[in-house]
């Protein structure tokens, strides 16, 4: 083989450790700040950690006064940590929205620790620069999402498992408190996808059967279960109803399997989202095929298992759902990096370049469509969907995103040739990708996402009439949310218009019918909210 050329100083730094700590931080913070909540995951999540300071108890978080139950609390205490630390200096909703890139920045430190301690530091940057170009994580990542949390509790718990044999109380005790984590984290769920994990290692490790190692693992697990136990004590000293009403709640869904005729919708969006970890996977998989058993292949491919299984039993078919599949495929990944034949590791490699060439340029294409109306087709789409939508900026804009592309364009040219190479222009790709719609996009996704002006204008509305509670039809979390967050209004949801409320708000979905109600209810505000598809009307109507 020919020899390498000798990087100088300058691009050893730039493609090495800096460089990838460079890029980590690059993929983490543009889109975690600067805009409102928006509809969905984001509002909703935020709802929750807005009521730890509204309510004064930090022991369950709630949604517009109704108590959380689908994931545990350790989400919501660290957003609100974040908030709290850094209120001072930023809008409460983005203060709290960077607990997300602090617990993905987490879960990117902990498989790559646990990629090399179970298969060699060499692993290491492929696993960091995998989880970064993973096609399902990036948005997740920007918005509140506990699922984050979890899965930087699965990868603590990987790296933790990994260190037994060579020191098992340290390796140990991470590992317990990974799991203690993950319960706190998502309750039940969290506990399924990590406890598993010390079966493996106590079963299939020949060095963790030793008495030292034994009772390493015991404490481990005896110290999570007192941290979760200490959460639910005092859970049930604060409130006692609200314990049952967690547990049950948690444990609610997973006992509703997917049906087999969707087992094939789940294949497809993990078949995206977890791109391009599976096929390196797999591959990785085909060459261990003999020694699945030994723990270094054990460990990640049932933690694998785990979640394919949660994910069939509890009946989770929602994007978000699919965030803990990431750590251990991105750490069976890893391993198979430095084994790819070069054909498989230059087509992965052309196939970032075009892949995220290709939706940049769709980026500048929307962005053109918005400031200059070019091209017109995709300009009357854009105005279709975002009516009132006026963009700003234009000058600036253009200038960081031209920075942005250039950039990328001269990393690329210049990277050099080794086994990183494919996973680096996927991590460089995805980075480049999501800082550029950030910065042409970001104003135009903020306005057709955010409920702030409908809010806004019903707290107008509502503050020349005289007293009364309002009751709501047809809303939904991410509108009760935003009504709570910007409005101050807690909304009482009935079924129907028969409600002792003074108020009626009523929220029709896109091309639905006018409901049909009494006489007796008068219009007296109206608000449209988006365009085309994605229209959607609030009336808020007074009783007579």
């Amino acid at each position: 083989m020919p020899e390498q050329p000798q990087l100088s100083p300058f691009k050893r730094h730039l493609y090495g450790a800096a460089g990838l700590a460079a890029l980590i931080v690059l993929y983490l913070l543009p889109g975690s700040i600067g805009h409102d909540p928006w509809r969905g995951d984001d509002i909703r999540h935020f709802s929750a950690v807005f009521s730890l300071f509204q309510d004064a108890s930090f022991w369950l978080p709630s949604l517009a006064g109704a108590p959380v139950t689908d994931f545990g609390p350790l989400y919501y205490w660290v957003s609100a940590i974040f908030g709290a630390m850094l209120g001072w200096l930023l809008p409460l909703h983005d203060a709290t929205r960077l607990a997300s890139p602090f617990f993905t920045g987490l879960a990117i430190f902990w498989i790559a620790r646990a990629a090399a301690r179970l298969y060699g530091r060499h692993t290491r940057t492929p696993a960091a620069l995998l989880m970064l170009g993973t096609l399902g994580l990036v948005v997740h990542a920007h918005e509140h999402q506990p699922y984050t949390a979890l899965i930087a509790m699965q990868a603590m718990t990987l790296a933790g498992l990994a260190l037994v044999p060579a020191q098992p109380v340290k390796g140990a005790l991470q590992a317990g408190i990974g799991v203690a984590l993950a319960f706190l984290a998502a309750g039940p769920s969290g506990a399924l996808l990590t406890l598993p994990l010390l079966i493996v290692v106590a079963i299939g490790c020949p060095e963790c059967r030793s008495a030292r190692a034994s009772g390493a693992l015991i404490l481990g697990l005896s110290i999570g279960t007192a941290i979760t136990a200490a959460w639910l004590i005092g859970l049930e000293r604060h409130d006692p109803t609200l314990v049952a009403l967690w547990w049950e709640g948690a444990w609610s869904g997973l006992g509703e399997p997917i049906p087999t005729t969707d087992l094939g919708k789940l294949a497809e969006l993990l078949s995206w989202f977890a791109w391009p970890l599976w096929p390196i996977a797999l591959w990785t998989l085909w060459r261990a095929r003999f020694q699945l058993l030994r723990v270094s292949w054990a460990l990640p491919l049932v933690a694998t298992l785990c979640v394919l299984i949660w994910l069939i039993l509890g009946g989770h078919t929602q994007a978000p759902a699919m965030l803990p599949i990431i750590a251990p495929l991105a750490l069976l990944a890893a391993a198979g990096v430095p084994t790819l034949r070069r054909g498989a590791a230059n087509a992965f490699d052309w196939f970032a370049i075009m892949t995220f060439g290709s939706f940049a340029i769709f980026v500048w294409l929307a962005w053109t469509a918005q400031a200059h109306g070019w091209p017109p087709g995709l300009a009357r789409s854009l105005e279709r969907v975002a009516p009132e939508f006026v963009l700003h900026g234009t000058l600036f804009q253009a200038a960081i995103a031209s920075f942005i592309t250039l950039c990328w364009i001269t990393l690329v040219w210049h990277l050099p040739r080794s086994p990183n190479r494919s996973p680096t222009n996927w991590a460089m790709g995805m980075t480049m990708l999501w800082c550029l719609a950030v910065s042409l996009l970001l104003p135009w996704f903020d306005h057709g996402r955010s409920y702030r002006p409908a809010s806004e204008s019903l707290a107008i509305a509502l503050a020349g009439e005289a007293p009364g509670c309002v009751a709501g039809i047809g809303l939904s979390d991410s509108h009760l949310a935003s009504l709570d967050y910007f409005a101050g209004l807690r909304v009482d949801p009935v079924g129907a218009n028969l409600t002792a409320c003074k108020y009626l708000l009523v929220h029709d979905e896109t091309h639905a019918s006018r409901l049909s109600l009494a006489a007796q209810w008068q219009l007296i505000w109206e608000f449209r909210h988006a365009g085309g598809k994605r229209l959607e009307v609030f009336r808020l109507y007074r009783r007579e």
